[in-house]
């Protein structure tokens, strides 16, 4: 009998292969965090993408950032708060607190530096909210107000829309291009981080490619963010060190390098690894985006794809690859 095959190739008996590409039983051991939602706008999308390139900016892991952040999705212009370009960005931490004071920092920094800009809530909706706008105001130094004093063109394509932005409790700061209108509150959430796939290929060419292919899929999906530099991370870690002031240490299990000196988690012939880390709003959002990277990255020089967990000990989210498949 032959194996029965999905209609991405992958193998559901015995075996799970998506082509080439040996898809390890194993799983990725996620854990709950805390989320907010940013929707900055800009002139154009020039000033809109320096925006979220700086916003984002040291955002990859909460070991040692304060948030780990990165762009959601591009709006489409009838989403815009106030008809111009517009992004929504994805802040995560360990709790509300620290999301928080992570968005009020890098707004205060990052965005209202940021020629043209304007920063709203992206979860009107959310159970909890901190302060943003109201926090941000006291840079007016007293000139800060409820009633914006810039003339502005109104949006062409909807009335609808601009009576939503005129609902919108914000706070106007001057600035020396006029003003910068922030929303005073933003919501927060429960979200799931830590998601992740491991990409084991026979060389880094083809290495380097599956990631690619993994991070440029998974950005289509709204609700998930892949936070390292480019979406790809080659520093995985594992919890502990040799050294006692460290929390976290190199991976050296998925380490080529090292095959020959500790346990090896790498298949025959892989001579390198990268990480894919996901953080989502909630767990379906991370399943879908790693089940998508998995289906993207498979391929030629792509040896087996696999996950890193800790044992259970900790996230309460284990998600086990084979799974995503049924």
């Amino acid at each position: 009998m032959p194996p029965l095959l999905t209609a991405h190739g992958v193998c559901l008996l015995q075996c799970m292969q998506i082509g080439p590409t040996e898809i390890i039983d194993t799983f990725a051991e996620a854990f709950g965090a805390r989320y907010t939602r940013l929707v900055i706008t800009a002139a154009d999308e020039y000033w809109l993408d320096a925006a979220i390139r700086s916003i984002t900016g040291y955002g990859t892991s909460i070991l040692g950032c304060d948030a780990e952040a990165g762009l959601e999705l591009h709006l489409p212009a009838e989403q815009s708060p106030d008809g111009r370009p517009a992004a929504s960005v994805l802040l995560f931490a360990f709790t509300t607190e620290t999301v928080s004071q992570a968005a009020q920092h890098r707004v205060g920094h990052c965005i209202l530096t940021c020629p043209s800009t304007a920063c709203y809530n992206g979860l009107p909706d959310a159970p909890d909210s901190y302060s943003l706008g109201k926090y941000l105001r006291y840079f007016g130094d007293g000139f800060e107000s409820r009633e914006s004093k810039v003339k502005r063109q109104e949006p062409d394509h909807s009335d609808s829309q601009t009576s939503t932005l005129n609902a919108r409790r914000s706070w106007y700061i001057p600035v020396m291009d006029g003003e910068f209108a922030v929303e005073e509150s933003v919501g927060a959430a429960k979200g799931v981080a830590g998601g992740n796939i491991i990409i084991q290929a026979a060389a880094q060419t083809p290495a380097l490619a599956a990631a690619r292919r993994a991070v440029t899929a998974i950005a289509t999906l709204p609700g998930v963010i892949t936070p390292f530099p480019g979406g790809v991370c080659r520093s995985g870690s594992k919890v502990g060190s040799k050294y006692k002031a460290l929390r976290a240490s190199t991976a050296d299990a998925y380490c080529p390098t090292l095959r020959d000196q500790v346990k090896t988690e790498l298949v025959d012939g892989v001579e390198c690894a990268y990480e894919i880390v996901i953080d989502g709003v909630d767990i379906k959002s991370v399943e879908s985006a790693m089940r998508i990277g998995i289906e993207a990255a498979a391929g030629a020089g792509v040896i087996a794809i696999g996950a890193g967990n800790y044992g259970g000990k900790l996230g309460k989210y284990p998600i086990r690859l084979h799974e995503l498949f049924k």
